[in-house]
């Protein structure tokens, strides 16, 4: 599976944006999709996950703000994010797992990352 990420930008605390994660390969639906973050000097972290049967997982931080979803038909996963904050700002990476974990050992297939950069 190969992924591409986009839909990344600068916009002002409070605001919204949403990452899309388009998949090539036949099995796209069959994988978890996991979004995680990273910022300079700091480990990758998990933000969030979605199974191939729709269950999603979130980190703490991001719960009530974060949304997953996923058209298997279109073979792409997005991460809707409102209520934007400053310590939302980070390089976002979608991945594809087996399963859905928050351990990024357990995702096999990588994108390249989008920047989200929010204003104060």
């Amino acid at each position: 599976v190969q992924l591409q990420a986009s839909g990344g930008g600068l916009v002002q605390a409070g605001g919204s944006l949403r990452l899309s994660c388009a998949a090539s390969g036949r099995t796209f639906s069959n994988y978890a999709l996991g979004w995680f973050r990273q910022n300079p000097g700091k480990e990758r972290a998990f933000v969030g996950a979605i199974g191939w049967t729709g269950l999603t997982r979130y980190v703490d931080s991001v719960k009530g703000r974060f949304t997953i979803s996923r058209d298997n038909a279109k073979k792409t996963a997005y991460l809707q994010m409102n209520s934007l904050e400053p310590e939302d700002t980070a390089v976002y990476y979608c991945a594809a797992s087996s399963a859905v974990s928050s351990t990024t050992d357990e995702y096999r297939y990588w994108g390249q990352g989008t920047q989200v950069t929010v204003s104060s």
